[in-house]
């Protein structure tokens, strides 16, 4: 049986606003997981950024979560309902009922009951990942996972345009240190 939809194109335009107005990664990831956590009545969200190297996925930003479940160990991509480079969302509507879970009684003890977990992508590659919590088990609706599939999208570019900014910015600030003479050096035709 699908569940309610609680996402709408009111709700859509507030996160792309939050989206493009953020001046931080952090602060976007941040009031992302808090528009998610409250528009869709969710127990909470996390916003990871795969680390490349190590394929673990690393928290950039969470709510409604404890410090002692998000410390519960290393969220590894490629195992579990991680399972991003799959590419397509992996929905446990019932933990109880699923054993894909790499941490099935950290979840437990945390109060949730179902979790949705959706990839990241930045052209065809992932770059993190989006996973909420519920308290209960919970039949996401096909419009709210299409609005979050869309949504992801848009967090991937902003997340890349935002390291980008981040690198120019510091190329920036490194140039503006280094001695006068070096800047009057003969350029390269």
């Amino acid at each position: 049986m699908e569940g309610e939809s609680k996402l709408n194109l009111d709700i859509f335009k507030v996160v792309c606003k939050s989206l493009s107005r953020s001046d931080s990664l952090e602060t976007m990831a941040k009031h992302l997981t808090q528009l998610l956590v409250g528009a869709l009545e969710i127990k909470g969200s996390t916003l990871f950024v795969l680390n490349s190297e190590t394929k673990e996925l690393e928290i950039l930003a969470s709510f409604g979560l404890s410090s002692n479940y998000l410390n519960k160990g290393p969220v590894m991509a490629d195992r579990g309902i991680c399972a991003l480079f799959e590419g397509k969302p992996i929905i446990v509507r019932d933990i109880t009922k699923d054993n894909r879970l790499q941490y099935p009684r950290e979840a437990k003890e945390e109060g949730i009951g179902a979790i949705v977990s959706i990839c990241i992508p930045f052209y065809d590659e992932t770059i993190g990942g989006l996973r909420m919590y519920h308290h209960r088990p919970w039949d996401i609706s096909e419009q709210d996972l299409d609005y979050l599939l869309i949504m992801v999208e848009h967090v991937g570019l902003a997340m890349m345009l935002m390291r980008a900014v981040g690198a120019l910015q510091a190329i920036h600030e490194t140039m503006a240190d280094l001695p006068v003479e070096l800047m009057r050096l003969p350029r390269k035709e």
